[in-house]
């Protein structure tokens, strides 16, 4: 085989038909069968749609940087050189490096069968952020900016409930059960159910909603007029952008922050933290720990050791 050298750049490639009948702008024809393999295993591993798009878009950026190189020829320090590429050249945050590497390991590894070489692939450090929350008067003025009691009913149950806004679309009338005060988000991220708590002041705006609206919601709590399916969530995204201007509201958040809010206020009214993982459905504990930085009260009640020496009369100012 000829020694192959791939000199990272932007080349012009040509574009090819994948089996949907859609082109792929700027991927070679020698990397045509790329796309169609990863799709179909990642489908036949019940990947989320989700994760398949990503995965998908994260593997074309290597395949339009390639041009006319095949891809399955690559090697472990070609890999690591586009790697480079892509944070040097490219500046790619970490969490899109993180995704990329994550694509690249599944298509070399699951769909190639290579060894498991990733592990030598050094990855970014992520930022800790710290989750961005609303206080009290700014979830007021956003709920209170609402007049459709559709729209408001969606953000209720994001925040009641500390839901992603993938299982608000997702929640069907079933779901709902007033007897035990419960919701069932069935298969959330990571393909886990779960339980949440309904209060009782949603299960009254759930009520109020399914009663007046019209037409009324057939199997989703949240259906669209146009097709009966679930709301997109894109849709709950601006619904909650338009409450955010009508209500004044200048933090940088999407409705992300009304989970996080949940969460936080209810580590500052004293409920533990392993019944918080629960209702939000992380995996791990640490995940849930990003609000112990945030939750204001428990913040407050620290006393400086400044203070007690003030008291103690050993300082004096």
């Amino acid at each position: 085989m000829q020694k192959m050298v791939v000199a990272f750049s932007h080349q012009s490639a040509l574009k090819v038909v994948a089996r949907s009948g859609k082109p792929q702008i700027g991927i070679s024809a020698v990397n045509k069968n790329v796309i169609p393999a990863m799709r179909q295993r990642l489908r036949l591993k019940a990947y989320s749609e989700s994760t398949v798009r990503t995965y998908v878009n994260e593997m074309c950026q290597l395949l339009k940087v390639l041009g006319n190189i095949p891809a399955d020829q690559l090697r472990e320090e070609h890999l690591k050189r586009y790697l480079v590429y892509c944070f040097e050249k490219l500046g790619l945050k970490e969490n899109t490096l993180h995704s990329r590497i994550n694509a690249l390991k599944f298509y070399y590894e699951q769909v190639l069968g290579r060894e498991k070489f990733f592990w030598d692939v050094p990855r970014p450090k992520k930022p800790i952020l710290v989750p961005k929350v609303l206080g009290e008067d700014e979830l007021a003025r956003l709920f209170n900016a609402l007049n459709n009691l559709k729209h408001k009913a969606m953000l209720f149950t994001a925040y009641s409930a500390g839901l992603r806004v993938s299982e608000i679309s997702a929640l069907k009338i079933k779901h709902i059960d007033s007897s035990r005060m419960q919701i069932l988000v069935e298969n959330a991220k990571g393909k886990k159910d779960r339980y949440v708590n309904l209060s009782p002041v949603l299960l009254d705006v759930l009520r109020a909603y399914i009663k007046t609206y019209k037409p009324r919601p057939k199997e989703y709590l949240f259906e669209s007029q146009q097709t009966g399916r679930p709301y997109p969530t894109r849709t709950i995204q601006r619904i909650f952008q338009l409450a955010k201007i009508r209500g004044r509201i200048s933090k940088d958040v999407g409705i992300h922050s009304l989970r996080h809010s949940f969460a936080t206020h209810l580590l500052e009214r004293g409920t533990h933290i392993r019944y918080i993982k629960e209702l939000l459905g992380h995996f791990n504990i640490k995940t849930t720990e990003r609000y112990l930085h945030v939750a204001r009260e428990k913040i407050v009640n620290i006393v400086s050791p400044l203070d007690d020496l003030w008291r103690a009369g050993k300082i004096r100012w």
